[in-house]
């Protein structure tokens, strides 16, 4: 049995390198718009999709895997009872960061195991994260220092990097921040066996 990340996301296999954890990465080939369309026409909450997502991702990796365990994850962020995805281009992130200057901000990251193409446990974790009042020239600067890398995240910023300024308060797990609920995730790998105890 493989231990196998299904997700292309850098950071997420980083984590698990970086806390000795052996895990292949094959990403899914799931269509996150096309899931989630329906879901929020019918008024899903934003955990109930970052769930729904991450196991339609853990789900598409372990049915063509037999056997292998697969961990499948996904993001949301909710502000002002919107979920909001990954900025489209520079624009739409320079808009969003200046919506959320001086506001709270929710991200809930879900993670699931699933075995043979179905789920065989789930959990989400939420993190709350008050930025700071931002004015529209930090905003500029900051999306000009990290350039493209503002768009590979649904908040438009990398905690691990220069987005840490952006903020005056954080509550929550750093790994939840970082998409990838770590400590819940591992607690549930040695109950199963597949990290030592």
């Amino acid at each position: 049995m493989a231990l196998v990340l299904a997700s292309g996301s850098k950071i997420r296999s980083e984590l698990l390198r970086n806390a000795g954890v052996d895990a292949e990465v094959d990403p899914a080939g799931v269509d996150e718009r096309a899931v989630e369309a329906p879901l929020i026409e019918a008024g899903f909450l934003p955990e109930d999709l970052a769930l729904v997502l991450a196991e339609a991702k853990a789900d598409d990796v372990s049915g063509r895997r037999p056997g292998d365990l697969v961990i499948g994850a996904d993001q949301v962020l909710a502000y002002e009872g919107k979920r909001f995805t990954k900025p489209e281009d520079m624009e739409a992130a320079r808009r969003q960061l200046l919506a959320f200057s001086g506001r709270t901000h929710t991200l809930l990251s879900a993670v699931v195991l699933s075995r043979d193409g179905a789920a065989i446990w789930r959990h989400v974790s939420a993190a709350h994260l008050t930025m700071r009042e931002l004015t529209p020239g930090f905003v500029g600067r900051y999306l000009a220092d990290v350039g493209e890398t503002a768009l590979s995240s649904v908040g438009a910023y990398q905690l691990e990097g220069p987005g840490v300024q952006l903020f005056e308060r954080i509550e929550g797990d750093y790994f939840t921040i970082l998409g990838l609920p770590l400590l819940p995730l591992f607690a549930e790998l040695r109950r199963l066996g597949v990290l030592d105890t």
